[in-house]
């Protein structure tokens, strides 16, 4: 796949909040991790608004496993009480992703140059990405580093083809559509032999409007570009 990152993610704990489980105060995570958990997770190594990143597939390396512990949300009017919080334990994934352009921003044309964004892109995971790296919540701290995708041993190899329901593909920012709303998207995964394809966010068929929203404007002149990003590596330096 072109201008594709090929790395692994892992952590001690992982929570991909099935969002039915939070009526109650309470949280319960998908077995495995959405599409947007793992688009997130990419944007964290490098992103850019000029960018779209697309999540073409997962590989589930551990097995999967629940723990439950005890969680004292925080109460902004006082009180104490105590909510189950059941995350995944021990998870490790292989994770196959791209970026294009994404051409409903005009604005940032001026920053198209797809040879430097990827090699930027490919830096940026080498030292373990640009923005701290969790799985699904902000307490579950992860860390990536490049691989080959479909190397090393998984625990789901050869286990065949297990349906996992309905679940949350992901979120649809008007930036990235063109259109003023907020939208879910669902999907009905299918996980064969411990790998997931994802579809593309288009083509999803089980689309919900959430809210009105407007996309956000950037300023062109707090971007640097990446001619600017790649010469400060080059340098030897950080961005």
């Amino acid at each position: 796949m072109r201008n594709a990152i090929e790395f692994e993610v892992y952590g001690n704990y992982a929570l991909f909040t099935d969002p039915l489980t939070k009526l109650g105060g309470e949280k319960l995570s998908y077995q495995v991790p959405t599409y947007q958990a793992l688009k997130g997770i990419v944007e964290a190594i490098y992103w850019k608004p000029t960018l779209t990143i697309y999540v073409d597939e997962v590989r589930v390396m551990n097995a999967i496993r629940m723990e439950s512990k005890g969680i004292r949300p925080m109460e902004y009017g006082g009180g104490n009480t105590l909510a189950n919080y059941t995350y995944l334990r021990d998870v490790r994934y292989q994770v196959r992703a791209h970026f294009e352009f994404n051409m409903n921003r005009p604005d940032m044309a001026y920053d198209r140059n797809e040879h430097k964004h990827h090699n930027v892109l490919r830096r940026s995971l080498k030292i373990g990405g640009r923005r701290d790296i969790f799985l699904g919540a902000r307490e579950c701290q992860a860390y990536v580093e490049p691989c080959v995708f479909g190397e090393g041993e998984g625990f789901y190899d050869s286990y065949g083809a297990i349906h996992l329901g309905s679940m949350v593909h992901g979120l649809s920012y008007p930036d990235e559509t063109g259109r003023n709303q907020l939208e879910a998207r669902l999907w009905n995964p299918v996980m064969k032999d411990g790998c997931i394809q994802f579809i593309r966010p288009e083509q999803c068929t089980q689309v919900r409007v959430i809210a009105e929203m407007v996309a956000k404007h950037f300023d062109p002149l707090q971007i640097e570009s990446a001619d600017d990003l790649l010469a400060q590596l080059e340098e030897g330096g950080n961005p």
